[in-house]
């Protein structure tokens, strides 16, 4: 049996989500070349930090021995932590009863089914930011808006109240709000789900809560479908803003790639593709629980210890020796991890690709001059320590 991977004694452990601008950390190359599994001495909750391929895929894929909870003194206080309703807090049994559910409603051929409305919620906010004027916030005025929509529509929320609960969503969400500010339009986030469930549960319509309703009936609870609608709004509202603004900034970065994009516009499923791998919005995975002894590359993983994935080190490291990761559109194989990997793969990723290629389809035709309107080091990202990696405003002429 070796002993637990160590780092050089001038080698600190780089945390897996901190970023220099865009990329990676200087570092994370040889640390993940080093120690792929990296047992972590430090204070905190992580005790293994992953940063090899085959090592993340290994422990995403194991939701026999590896649990998304986070780790309880008992089974009540795992109920209690457990956040109703959202796959990413379950295991199987539970979770796969969820995702069956789920999954009918993000196959490719759904999403194809509100394409048009997805097209028409594009257009109408490039409309916006066109009237906006020369410059605007890129994120303002598109980026933000546009996930809270389609995720409304998604749900069949009426119109007049998308706005309003779009914002109470990202009130919630906010860390430089009180406590009790956040909480305030968390609850009231949470009651609208509730009316508006109950009301569905009434009247069911042809929009992902009514078909979940007319599909499972009493097999699943009015809390659980909160749960759910709820988990649908916020992961495609922050990882879509982020991928949003950042992919645009990261074809202004390359010229030539915006460039070859413009004259080759058949490359735009590719470029998304590469777009999701270099920018990698969620940087760490949620972090997995070891439910028994795990040995992996002759490392012991105890029972209870916590174990942190990086999918930033998976999509972005290089070899020691090797060149330093650039984008690419012509990439023509992506294995990248952007969405996870195994059962908690992400549930919504038919609908991300799709908003995805149209919105950059959009803005690449109506702004054809588009470039940064300030200099690109006043450019202010998201701490690190948020779950979802972005950028706080992206000023942009044309």
């Amino acid at each position: 049996m070796t002993q637990p991977a160590k780092l050089e004694k001038d080698f600190d452990i780089i945390p897996n989500h901190v970023r220099d601008g865009m990329d990676p950390p200087p570092g994370l190359d040889r640390m993940t070349a080093q120690t792929p599994l990296l047992e972590d001495t430090g204070p905190g909750l992580i005790s293994w930090i992953a940063t090899g391929r085959d090592e993340v895929r290994q422990i995403l894929g194991d939701s026999g021995r590896f649990s998304t909870r986070p780790p309880a003194d008992s089974e009540e206080e795992s109920r209690q932590i457990t956040q109703i309703g959202n796959p990413l807090m379950y295991d199987p049994p539970d979770h796969t009863r969820l995702r069956k559910m789920l999954a009918p409603e993000f196959t490719p051929r759904r999403m194809h089914r509100i394409e048009p409305q997805v097209e028409r919620i594009i257009e109408d906010r490039l409309d916006v930011m066109e009237r906006a004027g020369s410059p605007a916030d890129f994120i303002r005025h598109f980026a933000w808006p546009i996930p809270g929509l389609v995720g409304c529509t998604l749900l069949g929320i009426p119109r007049d109240d998308q706005a309003e609960l779009a914002r109470h969503l990202d009130l919630s969400r906010r860390d430089n709000l009180s406590w009790k500010a956040r909480r305030t339009s968390a609850k009231t986030f949470d009651n609208y789900l509730s009316r508006y469930v109950a009301a569905k549960r009434r009247s069911p319509g042809d929009d992902l809560v009514s078909m979940l309703i007319k599909d499972q009936g009493a097999g699943v609870s009015d809390k659980e479908l909160v749960g759910l609608s709820a988990s649908v709004m916020a992961a495609g509202i922050e990882n879509m803003v982020g991928m949003l603004g950042l992919g645009i900034l990261a074809l202004l970065d390359h010229p030539d790639q915006l460039a070859l994009l413009r004259a080759e516009p058949e490359l735009m499923d590719r470029a998304v593709e590469e777009l999701l791998r270099y920018v990698t919005v969620v940087a760490v995975a949620s972090p997995r629980t070891a439910l028994t002894e795990v040995t992996i590359d002759d490392h012991v993983i105890q029972p209870g210890q916590v174990v942190s994935c990086s999918l930033l080190a998976v999509n972005r490291a290089q070899p020691v020796a090797g060149p330093r990761d650039r984008l690419d559109i012509r990439r023509e194989s992506s294995t990248h991890l952007a969405f996870g990997h195994g059962i908690h793969y992400c549930a919504g990723a038919a609908l991300a690709r799709m908003e995805l290629r149209i919105a950059f389809t959009g803005v690449l035709r109506r702004f054809p001059g588009l470039r940064l309107a300030v200099p690109r080091e006043d450019l202010r990202f998201r701490p690190p320590w948020m779950a979802t990696f972005g950028i706080e405003t992206l000023p942009v002429s044309w």
